[in-house]
């Protein structure tokens, strides 16, 4: 980047330098290289200081903001803000297909750039946020606008997505008749541990020997947790596993439903293990100390190890319906400052 800078101030104070001068050509034709790379830096430098240069156009009739949402290039994108009304000028440049830049994120991402989001459903529900925020710049004639193909965008987008949407709706429905059959075990077993509390019942009246100490209280309600958590949980996979699975599903209902899934699955086994750990504290009240502590934390490696083997797929999903909403949102003043 130093390098450019230097190269580029050395050609703009020459006295013979002017708009059509050599170098001038080669930028020209090196934004769009950047432009499809993502290198927002390399652009940011030329344009700043030749700012014409964000109106040029390649031998296919495409800007840098058409080629930046051909590959779903975020960076670059949000320039447009930047630009203000002269925005209105580029967003209706077609291309030798007669693709407007709406065309464009209809058609489906390149690989490389689809599988930058893992998950197939969360690479739908990224595909429509992007279609959805091109769809803002639009006006209503461009946004219905036909190509050469006659072919408006969304007719295109659901064209070129068909595959991606079946592919998304057999990975969310593994994935939720996957956690929905452990969430039932986890519901089954806290269930029967509440009929069976661990000490016994008094033959009299029925309540627990140990109904005032202290882990017998920690047993029951971290039962009682695991249980309507779980039960939450099933609920959950069941709304994703009855859904309709229109395009538009895939962009907040399903997600969020996975969501709530994940997040109240884990808690279920979490408040599960705490349920173990009480109680083998409760059985063994006048033992060794260190017996219950073993076998309380040897009895937990396994739910801790499937814990921590799918938390990281609810922070996926976390990311790509809370985190991403705010990706596009222009920045603050990162091209002309």
């Amino acid at each position: 980047m130093k390098l450019l800078q230097r190269v580029w101030d050395l050609a703009t104070s020459s006295p013979d330098f002017d708009k059509n001068s050599c170098i001038l050509e080669v930028a020209r034709k090196q934004i769009f290289v950047a432009a499809k790379r993502g290198n927002i830096e390399f652009l940011k430098i030329l344009i700043r200081e030749y700012p014409d240069l964000i109106f040029q156009i390649n031998e296919k009739n495409s800007s840098i903001f058409q080629i930046s949402v051909k590959y779903r290039h975020v960076d670059i994108f949000r320039l447009i803000h930047e630009i203000s009304s002269v925005k209105d000028l580029i967003v209706p440049i077609t291309d030798e297909k007669g693709n407007n830049i709406f065309h464009l994120a209809a058609k489906l991402a390149p690989l490389h750039r689809l599988h930058s989001v893992s998950g197939v459903a969360l690479q739908m529900q990224r595909e429509l946020m992007w279609f959805e925020e091109v769809k803002k710049l639009m006006n209503p004639f461009d946004a219905e606008a036909e190509n050469s193909y006659r072919k408006t965008p969304r007719a295109l987008f659901s064209q070129e997505h068909q595959k991606l949407k079946d592919d998304g709706e057999k990975w969310m429905k593994d994935t939720a008749n996957y956690c929905m059959v452990v969430a039932a075990l986890i519901t089954t077993m806290v269930f029967a541990a509440a009929l069976v509390v661990p000490g016994g019942t008094s033959d009299e009246t029925g309540t627990p020997h140990f109904l005032k100490k202290s882990s017998f209280k920690i047993f029951i309600v971290s039962d009682a947790i695991s249980l309507v958590l779980s039960t939450c949980s099933i609920g959950s996979f069941l709304s994703i596993l009855t859904s309709r699975y229109a395009e538009e599903d895939f962009l907040e209902s399903l997600p969020r439903q996975l969501l709530v899934g994940l997040g109240t699955l884990l808690l279920s086994i979490a408040a599960m293990m705490v349920v173990f750990c009480a109680a083998i504290f409760i059985l063994f009240k006048d033992g060794v100390a260190w017996i219950p502590i073993l076998v309380a934390a040897i009895g937990s490696l396994p739910v801790i190890f499937f814990i921590i083997q799918h938390v990281w797929l609810l922070i996926d999903v976390w990311r790509s319906t809370n985190g991403s909403s705010s990706i596009f949102k222009p920045g603050k003043g990162t091209l002309f400052s």
